[in-house]
C-alpha cells in the first residue's frame, strides 16, 4: 500500500481538484485490486497510460464497470483524469481516414472469407490455401500495408473478420467498425452500449443476405446490416450486473448461440462486496428476431448465502463456470460444445474447468467432462488471502478453459480437441461422453496460461501455443499429431522483441493462434507476430509491433502486448491487433494489415 501510495502522489495531475478528488476515490475504491500484485490487474503505471476517455469507458460500460457503479459520472471522471493527468473530453470517430469511394459489399456467403472465430464452424482457425490467398513461400514477404488507430482506447484485442469486401472490428470503447481491407479507410462505424470484444460474426440472415452479429460488455447482442451498419435487433442475454458476452457467437440453421462470461471474478479483493451470484450460460438466440430459444446455465440452481468474508460481507455461492470461448457446433450429433471457467465461490461443481455438450434443439446438458475438478477461485486469491477466497480446501489453481473447442477428424474418428491453462492439450471422443483420449503437456500452467485464449489444427495436427507468463516454457509452441498426441515438434521461444522478460515483456504467446497450409501465424506478448513453418516449427517472417504507427485514420497509435483473439489470414493478408494494456500487458491501439507486393 506504501507503494502504490508513493507512485500516487509522485504523479502529475492536471487540475488541482481533479487530483484531490480523484486520488481520494481512487485509493478509497480501487487501491486493493490495483495493488493486490495480481498479474490480470493493471498496475498504477499501466492505467497511466491510458486515456481518460478509456478510463471512463471502462468504470461505465466496459471491464469495470462493477467496480464504477460504486461511483456517480463525476467521481468516475474524476478519477479518470486523475490517472491520466488531463481532462476527459468525448469520445469521437475522427473524421479523417473515412472512404471517398468505399467498394460495394458482397451479400453473398462465398464472399466470408473469415467470419466468426474462425473461418469454419469447427473452430480450428485454419484458413485454407483458397481462402487465405497467400503461400508459405510469399510469406516471407509480408509488408505493412496499413495501421489503424482505434481512438480513446488502451487495448486494441478484437478479432478482424472479413467479408464481402470489409473487415470488420470491434474496440473496447464500443465502437464497431467497417474498413476497406485494401487500404483501411473507414466505411461505417457504430456505437454500440458497451465495449465490444466479441468478434463481429458475419454469418447468414434469416430471409436471404448477411448479418453481423456480436455482443458487448453489458452482454447485449446485435444483428446489423454489414452493409451500411444500421441495426436489425438488439438484446440482452443477462441481466447480471457482471455478465458480458466475449467468445464469438455460433450461426447455425438461422440460431446463435450466444456465450455469456463475467468479470465477476475480479470483484474477490473487495472485502464489501457480496460475492458472488454470477453462473455462465450458453443462450440460443433466433437469428432473424433476436428471440431468445432457450437458456441452460452452466450451474444447476442460484447461489445462495453460505457465510460471510473476513470483512463481514456476505460470501454467496456456488457461482462462476462463466464461457468464454465460441462454442462449436456439431450437426452430425445436432450437438454444439462450450468450454467453461472456474468456480469464483464453492461448493464445487462439477461443470466447471470442463467441456459440456448442449443439445442442439432443446439445450438440454447431453453429457460433461470436468478434467480439473476442484478449482474454486477469484481474484486476490493464489496464497496471498484476499478477501473473497474459498477455504484452502477448495482453493484452486485457476486453471480453466479460454479456448473454444476444436472439433476435428483424423483417422475417420471426429475429435474434440482443446488446449487449457494447466499447460495441457486434451483430445476428447464425442460419442463416447468426452471420454479423454490423449493429453499431451505443452506447459506447466498457470492463472495466464498454459494455453489461454486459443488453439488451432489442421487436417493432421494441433498446435498448441504456451503461455505460462515468465515460467521457462512461456513462449513455446507445440506440434501435436491429431490420431495419437504425440509431438511433431518443438520451436522454443524466439528472443524477446521488448526487452528482457518483465511484466509487460515476456515470449508468453497468449493470444490466439492461426493457422494456414504451411504457416502458423503467432501474435505473442512481446509484441512480435510471426510465422512459424509447419514442417519443423521455423520461424518464416516476424514482425515487430512495439512501435508508434502512422494510421490512416490519423489517430494516435502505438503496438505492445498481443493478446486475445490473435492473427487472421483472408485474401491475400494478415490482420492482427497489438495492445493489450490488462492482465499484465503493455498498452496499444493499433489495428495492422500486411500483405505482399
Amino acid at each position: 500500500m506504501l507503494t502504490l501510495l508513493a507512485l500516487l502522489a509522485a504523479a502529475p495531475v492536471a487540475q488541482p481538484a481533479a487530483e484531490l478528488n480523484g486520488r481520494a476515490l481512487f485509493e478509497k475504491h480501487c487501491t486493493t485490486c490495483h495493488a493486490s500484485g495480481d498479474q490480470r490487474t493493471p498496475t498504477v503505471d499501466d492505467l497511466r497510460a491510458r486515456t481518460p476517455e478509456a478510463i471512463v469507458t471502462a468504470l461505465t460500460s466496459g471491464a469495470m464497470q462493477l467496480q464504477g457503479g460504486e461511483l456517480d459520472a463525476a467521481g468516475k471522471r474524476a478519477v479518470a483524469e486523475y490517472l491520466a493527468g488531463r481532462i476527459a473530453g468525448v469520445a469521437q470517430t475522427p473524421d479523417k481516414g473515412r472512404c471517398t469511394a468505399a467498394p460495394p459489399f458482397d451479400p453473398s456467403p462465398a464472399a466470408v472469407a473469415w467470419g466468426g472465430w474462425g473461418p469454419e464452424a469447427n473452430n480450428t482457425r485454419f484458413q485454407s490455401a483458397q481462402r487465405a490467398g497467400l503461400t508459405a513461400d510469399q510469406v516471407p514477404k509480408l509488408k505493412l500495408k496499413w495501421a489503424f488507430g482505434f481512438p480513446n482506447s488502451a487495448t486494441a484485442s478484437n478479432l478482424p473478420n472479413i467479408a464481402g469486401n470489409r473487415l470488420f472490428v470491434g474496440s473496447r470503447s464500443g465502437l464497431v467498425y467497417a474498413l476497406d481491407p485494401k487500404s483501411g479507410c473507414t466505411i461505417w462505424a457504430l456505437q454500440a452500449n458497451a465495449g465490444v470484444r466479441t468478434p463481429i460474426v458475419i454469418a447468414p440472415r434469416p430471409g436471404g443476405g448477411l448479418a453481423a452479429y456480436f455482443g458487448d460488455d453489458r452482454s447485449n447482442v446485435y444483428a446489423v446490416n454489414p452493409a451500411d451498419g444500421s441495426i436489425y435487433w438488439q438484446r440482452r442475454v443477462d441481466d447480471h450486473p457482471a455478465s458480458h458476452v466475449i467468445g464469438a457467437p455460433a450461426f447455425y440453421q438461422d440460431r446463435l448461440y450466444v456465450p455469456v462470461s463475467s468479470l465477476e471474478e475480479g470483484q474477490g479483493g473487495s472485502a464489501t462486496y457480496k460475492c458472488c451470484t454470477f453462473r455462465g450460460s450458453l443462450v440460443a438466440m433466433n437469428a432473424g428476431t433476436g428471440a431468445q430459444i432457450w437458456k441452460t446455465q452452466t450451474i444447476e440452481g442460484a447461489a445462495r448465502l453460505i457465510g460471510k468474508n473476513p470483512g463481514g460481507s456476505e460470501r454467496w455461492g456456488p457461482a462462476g463456470a462463466a464461457i468464454w470461448g465460441a462454442p462449436t457446433v456439431d450437426p452430425k450429433r445436432r450437438l454444439v460444445y462450450v468450454a467453461t471457467g472456474n468456480m469464483y465461490t464453492e461448493p464445487q461443481q462439477p461443470t466447471s474447468d470442463a467441456v459440456m455438450a448442449f443439445t442442439l434443439d432443446a439445450g438440454k446438458i447431453a453429457w460433461t467432462n470436468q478434467v480439473t475438478p476442484q478449482d474454486v477461485f477469484v481474484v486476490g486469491c493464489g496464497g496471498r488471502g484476499g478477501a473473497n477466497c474459498p477455504p484452502n480446501e477448495n482453493l484452486g489453481p485457476d486453471f480453466d478453459f479460454g479456448n473454444s473447442p476444436m472439433l476435428v477428424t483424423t483417422g475417420g474418428r471426429d475429435l474434440i480437441v482443446i488446449g487449457q491453462k494447466s499447460g495441457v492439450g486434451w483430445a476428447l471422443d464425442p460419442d463416447k461422453q468426452g471420454a479423454v483420449v490423449w493429453q499431451y503437456r505443452a506447459g506447466r500452467g498457470s492463472a495466464l496460461g498454459g494455453m489461454e485464449w486459443g488453439s488451432a489444427a489442421d487436417a493432421e495436427r494441433a498446435y498448441f501455443p504456451v503461455a505460462d507468463m515468465n515460467g521457462p516454457q512461456a513462449g513455446q509452441l507445440h506440434a501435436v499429431r491429431l490420431d495419437n498426441g504425440q509431438r511433431v515438434w518443438m520451436a522454443a521461444a524466439p528472443p524477446t522483441l521488448c526487452g528482457e522478460p518483465v511484466r509487460g515483456c515476456s515470449p508468453a504467446i497468449l493470444a490466439a493462434i492461426s493457422v494456414m497450409p504451411g504457416v502458423v501465424f503467432v501474435g505473442s506478448n512481446d509484441g512480435g507476430v510471426r510465422g512459424y513453418s509447419t514442417k519443423d516449427g521455423s520461424i518464416l517472417w516476424q514482425f515487430d509491433t512495439n512501435k508508434e504507427f502512422e494510421t490512416v485514420n490519423g489517430v494516435q497509435a502505438k503496438g505492445a502486448t498481443i493478446n486475445g483473439p490473435g492473427p487472421v489470414v483472408a485474401n491475400g493478408m494478415v490482420f492482427i491487433n497489438s495492445g493489450y494494456g490488462s492482465l499484465g500487458g503493455r498498452a496499444g491501439n493499433v489495428l495492422l494489415a500486411f500483405g505482399v507486393d
